[in-house]
């Protein structure tokens, strides 16, 4: 990608930090580039300086070195992992900061930041919301919240620092849905750090891998078929490429699976997860369909029943 048709772009930057004795590199000399309307997400180990990495892209921080294209409140908005220290303050109060890059002197509100809010509220689906208490709400409920916030300050560029950590997976998919929604239909360019693997896999337009000093780019299909995620994340007993956990074999006896969709997955994912060997050629065979399972002449209800037969 090239800076022209990027909306944010940072160039042979050094990301770390200094203290009155030295100087700690977490990155160094990389390029980084956002396009519009792509979803990004920031991914690597603990401790691989993730969180630095958006503080400084968000000038939070000054870097060691390099050029970032804008550095202003107009042009990136940005949802740390910080705790909200006004809890009595409403919904609404909390979005309406959003807007304070853009008031008057007189710090009020203007018809139009009004509105805004009123539809960044309606975009993020927490009108019922709106007049509650901070302290009022779930984990889920607040980040949604600011990100709203963030919303309300209408700029180009979004970072979101863990916006999904200590969630549920229904709290989880809704977040990374509404960030790639927000990403189709208003042009915005946001970048997510995460942990959270499957989802990024399914909703990522790109993906930086941070490791060792740099940030490998590429789609997610890429880096999984030439093993950028293997080396950065050093799997044990999980092949990212099936997407499966690696069961070891530890029965005799082998499965010759049939069956379609669904039902032929979780049979087989049951199976191995028990132990046996399923593929072609099997001594025992097992067929499934309509949620009926079948083991050579005898008919079961529950996969259960079919584990307890083949494991006497």
């Amino acid at each position: 990608m090239t800076q022209a048709s990027s909306i944010f772009h940072a160039t042979n930057i050094t990301v770390g930090y200094r203290t009155d004795r030295r100087e700690t590199i977490l990155f160094n000399d990389i390029t980084l580039n956002m396009a519009p309307g792509q979803l990004v997400c920031l991914m690597g180990p603990n401790g691989a300086g993730k969180s630095t990495l958006i503080r400084s892209l968000a000038s939070l921080q000054p870097l060691l070195g390099g050029m970032l294209s804008h550095r202003h409140e107009k042009h990136v908005a940005v949802v740390l992992t910080d705790r909200v220290n006004s809890p009595h303050m409403t919904v609404e109060e909390l979005i309406s900061f959003g807007r304070y890059p853009y008031v008057d002197w007189k710090v009020s509100l203007s018809e139009k930041d009004l509105a805004v809010i009123k539809e960044v509220i309606a975009r993020v689906h927490i009108e019922y919301l709106a007049t509650r208490k901070l302290y009022e709400l779930s984990d889920g409920q607040l980040q949604m919240a600011m990100i709203a916030r963030a919303l309300a300050q209408d700029t180009p560029v979004l970072m979101l620092d863990e916006p999904t950590a200590h969630l549920d997976l229904n709290n989880r998919l809704e977040i990374m849905n509404l960030l790639r929604q927000l990403t189709r239909e208003s042009g915005k360019a946001i970048l997510v750090s995460t942990h959270e693997l499957d989802l990024a896999l399914q909703t990522a337009d790109v993906v930086w891998l941070a490791a060792q000093e740099k940030i490998t780019q590429g789609i997610p299909e890429d880096l999984v078929l030439n093993g950028s995620f293997d080396e950065v994340f050093k799997f044990k007993g999980f092949d990212l490429k099936s997407g499966r956990v690696q069961h070891s074999v530890f029965r005799s006896m082998s499965i010759q699976l049939e069956g379609t969709g669904p039902e032929y997955l979780w049979t087989k994912n049951a199976l191995e997860r028990s132990g046996f060997n399923v593929g072609p050629g099997g001594t025992t065979t097992v067929r499934v369909r309509d949620l009926k399972w079948q083991v050579e002449n005898e008919s079961f209800s529950t996969l259960q029943e079919v584990l307890k037969v083949l494991s006497q």
